[in-house]
């Protein structure tokens, strides 16, 4: 998704690198990355937004043909999941980019974060009230905050942590829902204060929710393990594409031969996506809400499908986002004429919080069907794309950082008075 969540600080949901031609105070400024590396950053932002709305917005691959098939089936789950890949990007842009900040700059980083986790945690939880568990902040607030003892490891140490959660964690998952039975999670949540605010609970954030913290960390610490490598580097760049490429193709070519032609099938199929998430309720008897398993046959763990929330599901769905953010540092750095006419797409994803709250109140203030079953035309989704791209093109010229970016970075402040 979805989120949540996102952010120069955050990816997706979060806040983002300021516009290129500025320096951002939230990172530091080491020798060798180049500037056009944060651009390409921001473009992949951007596209994880756009992504979102036409989960959110536009038809559902039911009622799609050729290329807005190929559109929508890699936008449901894939956006979210770059999301939060770049969602762990930025982590490093507070916790220092190739060499991470230690002592008092250091504790000043942690306790960034730490604010930050916190609002997105309590905003996600507001925004559940109304539009459900398809919102990805408050489980981005969840992400950060155990992301926080991995901020100083080393790129190869923190891929290596990444992998093992991708081939470990949706197993655990498993057996853990597998004996999580309606009494069990029902003396949970009565417990739970978040639950009684909102359908998104502890458990939901950990296990059985949407992005799951336990399937998704996969995701968030790979791209904490990307915002060690200097991506402005062509070797760097040649061996990523190559990286993601493979894990792609190995992971979802393995799952095509263990379970079938249909191993790869998109939950919007179904046409059960709750808000355009992709996901059927629990206890359906298919592949649930972003990675849980409760009643699903463990033959099911085969497939790779969006949002599956698989062995197969984390690895593919982790080259993409490596495909797209290298793809998009690429083109940025090469092709200055496409850089020039991208600008008012990046400014986008220098805001994508805004840009990710902002059309879920729109949806509701202009009463814009979602990505269901009843919503046939493009023209929303189209709409609401140009209004994105207007609107931070125009506010980038005056700001310097997005409405809520704003507001979150001056929630952090009071870090800096640590010692």
């Amino acid at each position: 998704m979805t989120q949540t969540q996102p952010p120069q600080e955050t990816s997706a949901p979060q806040e983002n690198s300021p516009p290129p031609h500025r320096t951002s105070p939230e990172s530091p400024a080491p020798p060798g990355p180049s500037m056009g590396r944060l651009v390409g950053v921001d473009l992949a932002r951007a596209l994880a937004v756009f992504g979102m709305y036409v989960v959110h917005i536009g038809p559902p691959l039911s009622a799609t043909t050729g290329v807005a098939s190929w559109i929508r089936y890699m936008s449901d789950g894939h956006s979210s999941v770059l999301f939060a890949t770049l969602a762990g990007f930025s982590l490093m842009l507070l916790a220092g980019r190739r060499e991470p900040r230690t002592g008092r700059a250091g504790r000043q980083a942690r306790a960034r974060i730490a604010i930050r986790a916190v609002i997105l945690l309590a905003l996600g939880t507001v925004m559940a009230m109304e539009y459900g568990g398809v919102i990805i902040l408050g489980f981005y607030g969840v992400y950060f905050l155990l992301a926080l003892p991995l901020v100083r490891l080393s790129a190869r140490t923190l891929a290596i942590i990444a992998a093992a959660f991708a081939l470990v964690a949706p197993q655990l998952a498993f057996v853990l829902t597998s004996l999580l039975t309606p009494s069990v999670q029902q003396s949970i949540n009565t417990y739970d204060p978040l639950r009684h605010l909102s359908e998104v609970g502890v458990l939901d954030l950990l296990l059985t929710g949407f992005y799951p913290a336990l399937t998704w960390m996969s995701f968030v610490i790979a791209g904490m393990a990307l915002g060690r490598l200097d991506l402005s580097s062509g070797t760097v760049q040649k061996r990523l594409a190559a990286l993601g490429a493979t894990l792609t193709a190995v992971a979802y070519g393995t799952s095509l031969l263990l379970a079938g032609k249909g191993a790869l099938r998109s939950l919007a199929e179904d046409g059960s996506s709750s808000g355009g998430s992709g996901s059927v309720p629990l206890g359906s008897g298919s592949v649930p809400d972003g990675g849980s398993f409760p009643d699903m046959p463990a033959s099911m763990l085969l497939t790779g499908g969006p949002h599956s929330g698989t062995t197969f599901d984390i690895i593919g769905s982790v080259g993409i986002a490596i495909l797209v953010i290298v793809g998009a540092t690429v083109a940025m750095d090469r092709l200055p004429r496409l850089r020039r006419l991208a600008k008012p797409v990046i400014a986008v994803g220098t805001m994508s919080l805004t840009a990710y709250v902002g059309h879920f109140l729109a949806q509701t203030a202009l009463s814009t069907p979602a990505g269901t079953g009843t919503q046939q035309s493009w023209l929303p989704l189209i709409m609401y794309v140009l209004a994105a791209i207007l609107f931070a093109a125009v506010w980038s010229r005056f700001f310097r950082r997005g409405p809520l970016e704003y507001l979150l970075n001056a929630a952090t402040k009071p870090a800096k008075h640590i010692r």
